[in-house]
């Protein structure tokens, strides 16, 4: 069964890898392909992005009930349909209300199929190996991102629509290619670890449970913290205190996003090492810190007036050092949701996460770049100088929450008595 499962993950990541590297060909460009190439304008541009947030805030709430209800495989594979019909459809798409209702499809595509990868993930590994599994996702998927970005900026030319038709192209097949991979696998049937596969009827009022695990409760209210001191602040707050007020030339945020995800690529493993078999709640609580540096760093860049080397420097470092922070965290939440969810409500805690990070992805770049474009960067460093302290007391207060499996799974693991060790060994061999 370890061997099946091992080759199930396997074709799940390679198949994520491949979306991801499809997914980068286009991210970079959507904006301008909308407003400058179809000659949409920018408020079309505006309201495709939006449609991508809105419409993955609308299927969330239902996907952990289908993927609970159906498993999360078909769901999966419906999500790849959905998300490679919509990066078809903006590529073809000339007007406006085709290009947005391209977005949605694409929107919702890629919101199914976080969570339902997420559970094929949990499914298909143990408390011990999943926060390897995950690590692993995250790796490959900015890795693929990368990649992707840089590939596609070889083959686009803004002056003729073709080149990006083909690169949506490009996407639309790896979605496809990700929904063969995903199709193929076969996952466990039958409980093997830790009751991770749910045989039971799923329970009702599944949202009723979920608030009423104050466990995921805190976690959900960390999580949104994280991503909003983080992820909902790259391309509209940071980017706008970047080019506004440390004053770099725009060109150089490219430098400085690739210094994220070179910093991501190049830590991830090596932080695994160091933090797999910590205490996750300390590891979330270091994350704070982390990024309390990088948020400090990012306001020294805007002081730095007359050393335009220097403030660059501090700004790169701050995209640096989030890549530090987030190769810490993708060993450490997704599996914790995992460990808290019931078995028969791993999709819908999976899916509750996913909303939440949506939300803060959301709200984060309309409140940086309200307070940056108003002249408010002093508060605006001050608020997330603040969000990253909150996040270390937050991830100690959730630590006194967590049992020692939950907090600490490889303790755990080692504590477990040799002769039931061995009887769940042979369990799991029948």
């Amino acid at each position: 069964m370890t061997t099946a499962m091992g080759a199930a993950l396997r074709r799940i990541q390679l198949g994520n890898a491949l979306s991801a590297f499809g997914n980068g060909f286009t991210v970079p460009y959507l904006y301008v392909y909308v407003a400058n190439v179809r000659n949409l304008g920018a408020s079309t541009a505006g309201v495709v992005l939006a449609m991508l947030a809105v419409s993955a805030l609308v299927v969330l709430p239902l996907t952990g009930r289908a993927i609970d209800r159906r498993g999360p495989l078909p769901v999966a594979v419906v999500g790849t349909f959905s998300a490679a019909a919509g990066a078809l459809g903006i590529g073809l798409s000339a007007t406006e209300p085709m290009v947005i209702a391209s977005a949605v499809a694409l929107g919702a595509g890629i919101a199914v199929i976080q969570p339902a990868l997420a559970t094929m993930i949990v499914w298909c590994s143990t408390t011990v190996t999943r926060s390897r599994a995950f690590a692993t996702q995250f790796f490959l998927n900015n890795l693929g991102l990368g990649v992707g970005g840089l590939v596609g900026g070889q083959l686009v030319d803004p002056a003729h629509a073709s080149s990006f038709v083909r690169l949506f192209a490009i996407e639309a097949v790896m979605f496809l290619v990700l929904g063969a991979a995903i199709a193929t696998v076969r996952l466990p049937k039958v409980p093997k670890v830790e009751d991770a596969v749910p045989t039971e009827e799923r329970a009702k009022g599944a949202w009723r449970a979920l608030f009423g695990d104050r466990r995921m409760v805190w976690l959900c209210v960390l999580g949104f913290v994280l991503f909003f001191a983080c992820y909902g602040q790259f391309e509209s707050g940071l980017a706008a205190y970047a080019t506004e007020v440390t004053r770099i030339d725009p060109a150089t945020l490219g430098i400085a996003l690739a210094a994220n995800t070179a910093a991501i690529v190049a830590a991830q493993f090596v932080v695994l090492r160091l933090v797999e078999r910590r205490r996750r709640s300390r590891v979330m609580a270091l994350v704070g810190m982390v990024w309390t540096v990088a948020w400090i760093a990012a306001g020294l860049s805007g002081l730095v007036h007359g050393a335009q080397a220097v403030a660059t420097t501090l700004l790169i470092s701050t995209y640096a050092l989030f890549g530090v922070g987030e190769s810490m965290l993708a060993p450490t939440v997704a599996p914790l949701v995992a460990d808290l969810a019931p078995a028969s409500l791993i999709g819908q805690y999976n899916s509750a996460f996913a909303l939440v990070k949506q939300l803060a992805l959301a709200v984060g770049p309309a409140v940086g770049a309200l307070m940056v474009g108003h002249g408010l960067s002093v508060a605006y460093i001050a608020m997330l100088v603040l969000c990253s302290v909150g996040i270390t007391g937050l991830a100690l207060w959730l630590g006194r929450m967590l049992s020692p499996a939950q907090d600490q799974p490889h303790r755990a693991a080692a504590a477990v008595p040799a002769p039931r060790a061995e009887a769940e060994a042979v369990g799991a061999a029948a």
